[in-house]
């Protein structure tokens, strides 16, 4: 990806989760609150995107009039749907696959309940090949593939770069939603993945 992103401020709808999305990565989402209906209806419709953003545990979907929502993340993930089906029980089905990291500069909330996010977009470095040190985490990667969920993703998991190892494995993994976030701050796609192994080290102690 090129050193040269505009930062321009722009607008953008904001979907706030207990969960965090990374560039590349896949997540299916279960649809059914009318505000995100309505959303995800208007992003087809204009073949837009809309973005993740983290929401800690204690943070507030619905404000009070005149309450800020400082509790989401300052930094999130740009998404575009990738496949959408309508469940058995009514509900829309989607999945989405990250783009580009953002900044929040200033969010609010619309009358509906919408979030929107006055966002930039981050400027992402030139991500790296793979060092020899990832041959474990590669192979983690391949055998986490092969699991049906992951399948039915149709997340793409051939990589050879540091950056894009990093953010697949830390999609897939059960890892604390507070060092996933951490993660996903980190700009240099090297100490990412350097981040990550240093994390799954501590969880296996």
């Amino acid at each position: 990806m090129s050193d040269a992103v505009a930062n321009n401020s722009i607008e953008l709808p904001l979907f706030p989760l207990r969960t965090v999305l990374f560039p590349g990565g896949r997540m299916g989402l279960r649809i059914f609150e009318r505000r995100y209906l309505d959303m995800v209806r208007d992003t087809l419709r204009a073949q837009a995107s809309f973005g993740i953003v983290w929401m800690p545990e204690g943070g507030k979907e619905v404000l009070s009039p005149g309450e800020r929502p400082a509790t989401l993340a300052i930094i999130g993930t740009e998404a575009r749907i990738a496949d959408w089906d309508q469940t058995a029980d009514g509900l829309l089905s989607v999945v989405v696959e990250g783009g580009r990291r953002f900044k929040i500069n200033h969010a609010r909330q619309a009358d509906g309940g919408l979030y929107m996010g006055d966002i930039e977009w981050l400027p992402e470095q030139l991500d790296q090949p793979l060092p020899p040190r990832s041959e474990e985490l590669h192979e983690l990667l391949s055998q986490l593939g092969e699991h049906p969920h992951v399948q039915r993703l149709g997340m793409v998991l051939d990589v050879d770069e540091a950056g894009a190892l990093a953010n697949r494995l830390a999609q897939l993994l059960p890892l604390p939603e507070e060092q996933s976030y951490q993660l996903l701050s980190i700009d240099e796609p090297l100490r990412r993945l350097d981040a990550l192994h240093e994390v799954l080290d501590g969880l296996a102690s």
